[in-house]
């Protein structure tokens, strides 16, 4: 499973880096909205703030505060993956770590964290996000799941 977990995790930073590059270099050059369908739209946002644009600061000092709280989550999650019992922890924490570490990779190399997808539908707006936003959220599900429904906690 730690394996897996480990590829899984660095195949989903590499993935998120690469749609990431395409964004920046081809698609937002130069940098515009682009309306895909009339719900979605792909944006450049460098997010400077913790998830979906909340806590953002543009104070330089942040960005590194960010980095390293990031960096210290990735470590604790690493060790959980080293002793997960079910397929759906290490998928969760794979999805997770991958997500964290390419974000961080955004904040060491760029403004913040490059997001682009742009959901939205009549008046209200969801925060542009990525694929990396996408794995976090994903794995955290598989983690609640796995805490309420999986087979320990139907041993309960």
């Amino acid at each position: 499973l730690q394996r897996g977990g480990l590829l899984l995790a660095a195949l989903l930073a590499i993935l998120d880096q690469a749609s990431k590059w395409i964004v920046l270099l081809v698609v937002m050059q130069p940098p515009r909205q682009i309306e895909v369908v009339p719900f979605f739209n792909l944006v450049l946002v460098y997010n400077t703030g913790i998830s979906f644009g909340m806590f953002t600061n543009d104070e330089g000092s942040s960005r590194w505060i960010l980095v390293a709280l990031a960096l210290g989550i990735i470590v604790l999650l690493l060790v959980w993956l080293l002793s997960a019992e079910t397929p759906a922890v290490s998928v969760g924490l794979s999805l997770v770590i991958g997500g964290a570490v390419s974000n961080v990779g955004d904040r060491l190399i760029h403004p913040g964290v490059v997001d682009f997808l742009d959901f939205h539908l009549g008046g209200l707006h969801w925060p542009a996000f990525n694929l990396a936003d996408t794995a976090i959220v994903v794995g955290v599900a598989l983690l609640l799941y796995d805490g309420l429904f999986g087979a320990r906690s139907a041993a309960k």
